[in-house]
């Protein structure tokens, strides 16, 4: 077994486990570091059976992949399946700091969804969001394109990159958000990225938040602080029905409701609705 260290959003992970495993992490080599004090300790382990008694208190699914998250003899515990097969399961502690992966018959598919977990829960009370978005970086700043899955956030993303110039895309579905010390945004690419492989460890001030939404003309305007953090609220992970992490995430998404510009845009999936965006933002 080795360890081995990386560092998303200035938030140190250990990742302990096989060089077979390792192998599989191509994501996670632009964030590997030296070794240093991690705020989160993960370690790999072959696949062991599930607690014979647990508690599911949530379910996710989407596109095949399901991620059913409970508890175990006190301990938070999570579930990986993909089109019905089972690709692992991770025990946590109560702070999420300390977590152990279970891999099953895919084992790329539970590393990534546990670290990204781990790492979404463990920070939540640390100025930090995990956005499901797709970010482009254009002039020094950092542009976030939200909305449910199939809004088309990537098609957006990707007109942005044939029609404006000097875009680059920073992350296709999960940067990292952190408030920093003088109440400024900073956004920052992470080792998930969904379907597309896009992993930058670079980051930039937040330049703009733009909520998505598929209509038959393009037009944007700005939001409401109200209906502001409402949109981002939605687009951020987290286990809300635990009141720490409720707390945390409500702390930073009001840091970033004061801060941030957000707008709506009504868009086609067209050249004109990323020069509008780019125009106005």
């Amino acid at each position: 077994m080795t360890t081995r260290y990386y560092s998303v959003a200035r938030h140190v992970m250990a990742l302990t486990a096989g060089d077979d495993i390792f192998a599989l992490l191509d994501n996670c080599r632009p964030f590997e570091v030296t070794p240093s004090e991690p705020l989160i300790s993960v370690v790999i382990r072959e696949n062991a059976p599930l607690p014979e008694t647990w508690t599911e208190e949530w379910r996710q699914e989407e596109e095949g992949d399901e991620i059913a998250c409970g508890h175990s003899g006190g301990n938070p515990l999570f579930v990986f399946r993909s089109h019905g097969k089972m690709a692992g399961w991770m025990e946590c502690g109560s702070d999420y700091r300390r977590a152990t992966v279970y891999t099953g018959e895919l084992p790329k598919l539970a590393i990534d969804n546990a670290m990204m977990i781990a790492f979404a829960l463990a920070t939540a009370e640390m100025d930090t969001l995990l956005f499901h978005a797709s970010v482009v970086c254009r002039g020094g700043k950092a542009y976030m394109f939200l909305g449910p899955s199939g809004t088309g956030k990537s098609t957006h993303t990707r007109l942005w990159l044939r029609y404006i110039d000097g875009s680059r895309l920073l992350n296709d579905d999960n940067p990292v958000v952190r408030i920093e010390a003088d109440g400024e945004a900073e956004v920052y690419g992470s080792p998930w990225s969904g379907k597309t492989p896009c992993y930058v460890n670079e980051h930039y001030p937040l330049g703009a938040i733009v909520r998505l939404r598929q209509a038959p003309h393009n037009a944007i305007r700005q939001m409401s602080p109200i209906e502001a953090y409402a949109t981002m609220a939605s687009s951020v992970s987290g286990k809300r029905w635990e009141k720490n992490i409720a707390d945390g995430l409500h702390r930073a998404l009001n840091s970033l409701t004061a801060t941030a510009r957000m707008w709506h845009m009504d868009c086609l999936p067209d050249e004109a609705a990323a020069k509008m965006t780019s125009s106005t933002i």
